[in-house]
C-alpha cells in the first residue's frame, strides 16, 4: 500500500535565488562579478547591448533555451566550464520559457489570422504534425524543455500568493469543457469563480472551455458588479458553441476588450506586487494534447503544457483550499478520483473541500458520492467523508470553501 512521500518531496522548493530569467537581473550579476553555478533561462543575449562575457566567471552555469550573438560564444563558455542547451531550431515555441502565458501571448496572430494564425493553434499544429501524444526524440526533449519551464514560472507566479495567503487560499474548478456560453451551468460557475475572486481565492482551472472558461471569467469580471457579469455572458453567448473557433474566439476577446482593464477589487489582505493577474483571472493549466479545443483566454496566468499528466498532476497539487465539481463526464469523474487518491493518501498535505455542484446528478446520474465517501472514510488520517458536500447553491459552496480560512 502506498505512504505519503516525506515532506521534503512534495515540499515546493525556492530555487529563485539561483536563476536567472530577465535580461535586467543577468545584467546585474553579470556586473557584481559572475555567474558562476547559477542557471540561466529563455534570455536573448543576442540584442543590444549585447553582454561579454569573456571574462565572466561561468564554472558550473547552466545556460537553457538562450540565443547568443554567435555559435563561437557558446563554445567558448562550454570551454570555460559552462553548461549550454541552446534553443532548439524549427520550433514555434520556446524551450525553456521564463514567464507563464498570458491571453495576448495564445491570442497573438488571431487578429491577422482567425483562429489558424493563433499562436495558441500554430504551436498545437505542430504538435500534432511531430507525432501528437508520441512525438519523436527531438521533439520529445524540447517539449519536456519547455514544460520544466512552465513549471519554473508557475512556482515562479505563486510563490509571492502562497506567501501572503496560504495554499488554502487556492480553489479548484472542474466540469465539462462542452457546457455552451449562456447556458444555465455556464452561468453558475461564471458566479462561482466571482464570488471565489472577491473572497480572495485563487481561481484555477484546466483552461479549457465551458465550465472552467466560466470559472475564470467570472475571476476575471470579480471587480464589476454582478450585473456586468451577466451582461459579459450575455455577449459570449452569441457564439456559444467552442466548435465555432472563430466566433468562439473573437467573442472572447472582444469581451476582454471592454473589460480590461477595470477597477480594482478591494482586497481582504494586501496585494503583494505581482500577483495583480490572482485577482483578474486566476489561473489555468491547459494542455496543447486538447488544442483542438480554443484557448481559455480570461485567465490573468495560463500555465500551459503539452504534457497532460503533469498537468491534470499540477492542478490538484495547488487546489489545496478545496476542489469544486461541476457536472461533467469521464475527465471530471477521473478528476475526482485523482484528486481523492492524493486526499486519501495525504500526496500534498492537508486537503479542503469536495464541492459537487448539482446535487441530482453527482447522487443520481453519475452516484460518485457513492463511492467516494466510503473511500475517503478509510483514509488512515481518519475519516475524511467529511470534507464532501453536495449543494445546488453557489453561495453555500463559497460559505464551505472560505469557511476555515
Amino acid at each position: 500500500m502506498p505512504t505519503p512521500p516525506p515532506a521534503d518531496v512534495i515540499e515546493p522548493h525556492d530555487t529563485s535565488v539561483d536563476e536567472i530569467e530577465t535580461r535586467a537581473e543577468f545584467d546585474r550579476r553579470l556586473a557584481g562579478g559572475g555567474l558562476a553555478g547559477l542557471t540561466v533561462q529563455g534570455l536573448r543575449l543576442d540584442l543590444d547591448p549585447v553582454p561579454d562575457l569573456t571574462a565572466a566567471d561561468v564554472a558550473g552555469t547552466l545556460f537553457v533555451g538562450c540565443r547568443f550573438a554567435g555559435r563561437e560564444v557558446g563554445a567558448d563558455l562550454v570551454r570555460r566550464g559552462a553548461n549550454v542547451v541552446p534553443p532548439f531550431s524549427g520550433l514555434p515555441y520556446p524551450t525553456q520559457p521564463s514567464h507563464l502565458y498570458t491571453p495576448d501571448d495564445l491570442a497573438a496572430g488571431f487578429a491577422e489570422g482567425g483562429f489558424t494564425g493563433m499562436y495558441d493553434t500554430r504551436v498545437y499544429e505542430h504538435f500534432r504534425a511531430h507525432g501528437g501524444a508520441l512525438p519523436d526524440v527531438r521533439e520529445a526533449l524540447g517539449q519536456r524543455l519547455h514544460d520544466h519551464g512552465v513549471d519554473n514560472a508557475l512556482a515562479d507566479a505563486t510563490r509571492t500568493w502562497l506567501a501572503g495567503h496560504g495554499p488554502q487560499s487556492v480553489v479548484g474548478v472542474m466540469g465539462g469543457h462542452a457546457v455552451p456560453r449562456g447556458s444555465a451551468a455556464y452561468r453558475m460557475a461564471a458566479v462561482l469563480g466571482w464570488e471565489l475572486a472577491r473572497a480572495d481565492r485563487l481561481v484555477v482551472t484546466g483552461g479549457g472551455p465551458g465550465v472552467m472558461e466560466a470559472a475564470n471569467l467570472g475571476a476575471f469580471l470579480a471587480a464589476w458588479p454582478a450585473e456586468e457579469l451577466t451582461a459579459a455572458i450575455d455577449l459570449l453567448a452569441t457564439a456559444p458553441d467552442f466548435t465555432d473557433h472563430d466566433r468562439y474566439t473573437a467573442a472572447a476577446l472582444a469581451v476582454r476588450q471592454r473589460y480590461a482593464p477595470g477597477p480594482t477589487l478591494p482586497a481582504q489582505r494586501p496585494a503583494a506586487a505581482g500577483t495583480e493577474w490572482a485577482r483578474s483571472g486566476g489561473l489555468a493549466i491547459p494542455t496543447w494534447l486538447y488544442g483542438h479545443e480554443p484557448a481559455n483566454l480570461f485567465a490573468g496566468r495560463i500555465a500551459k503544457y503539452f504534457s497532460n499528466a503533469i498537468r491534470e498532476d499540477t492542478i490538484l497539487r495547488l487546489a489545496r483550499g478545496g476542489i469544486v465539481f461541476a457536472p461533467g463526464r469521464a475527465g471530471t469523474v477521473q478528476e475526482v478520483f485523482q484528486a481523492a487518491t492524493k486526499t486519501y493518501y495525504g500526496t500534498d498535505g492537508a486537503s479542503g473541500a469536495y464541492v459537487f455542484l448539482d446535487r441530482a446528478y453527482w447522487t443520481t446520474e453519475l452516484p460518485v458520492e457513492s463511492l467516494l465517501r466510503p473511500l475517503l472514510a478509510a483514509s488512515h488520517f481518519g475519516d475524511l467523508s467529511a470534507t464532501v458536500h453536495l449543494t445546488d447553491d453557489v453561495r453555500e459552496a463559497v460559505r464551505v470553501l472560505t469557511a476555515a480560512a
